[in-house]
């Protein structure tokens, strides 16, 4: 089986019009800084809400923060929203409505999940695009080592509470690195440990205002609530 180019086949300075896939977190967030190196700014950032229309599904983000992110960047966010039942199909209409305007590709933050990088290669395809991951293998240290080098930090905004304690939500991801690190925990987070929501760095024109008003808990994570 060919193992397929994570960029593409497109150099630095290509000429692509391309989405980010955005979850507001550290790396959707690295994923979109190394596409902009090579290509530029994106076409926009697009992501997926609960079927109420007010959280982000992934990090739990309100529609609010969600924003102030886009606005930061200057660049439009495209939101879409949906049951996990319909997810997929929801996902795909938006793409197919993206690539009606001229995009070729969508941008992703995976680090070596291969089977997130299959679905997103599939409904990529279903809408005419190429899935692009400029993460795609890269050493998890060294990629905490670029994003925090870079300029960029995060705020701690769920954790799964049988790997991580319920007393890192909130905090400064530069802070908990080494705290992360001696609990054993994958300071990358890509199997679900944490996830983190970014809040200053160098693609935005200022930091991200957040308030915390409290904590969701549900089942195994705990979630911090943002307005």
């Amino acid at each position: 089986m060919t193992i397929p180019d994570p960029l593409g086949n497109w150099k630095q300075g290509d000429s692509v019009r391309y989405f980010c896939s955005w979850s507001g977190g550290k790396d959707s967030c690295l994923a979109l800084f190394r596409a902009m190196g090579l290509w530029g700014a994106p076409v926009g950032l697009f992501n997926m809400l609960t079927e109420d229309g007010l959280h982000s599904r992934s990090h739990g983000l309100p529609v609010r923060v969600l924003e102030a992110q886009a606005a930061a960047i200057g660049v439009p966010l495209v939101l879409g929203s949906a049951s996990w039942a319909e997810y997929e199909d929801e996902f795909v209409r938006h793409l197919t409505a993206l690539a009606e305007q001229g995009i070729q590709a969508g941008v992703f933050g995976d680090l070596d999940l291969q089977e997130h990088w299959d679905w997103e290669r599939m409904v990529c395809a279903k809408a005419g695009l190429v899935a692009l991951e400029p993460l795609w293998h890269s050493a998890h240290e060294a990629l905490v080592t670029e994003f925090l080098e870079a300029g960029f930090d995060a705020l701690i905004v769920t954790v799964q509470l049988d790997k991580v304690p319920e007393e890192f939500l909130g905090r400064r991801y530069s802070e908990a690195v080494a705290e992360l690190r001696q609990i054993g925990v994958d300071v990358s987070g890509e199997g679900g440990e944490f996830h983190t929501c970014v809040i200053e760095g160098p693609i935005f024109s200022g930091p991200i205002g957040y308030e915390v008003e409290g904590v969701r808990r549900m089942e195994n994570h705990a979630t911090l609530v943002l307005g």
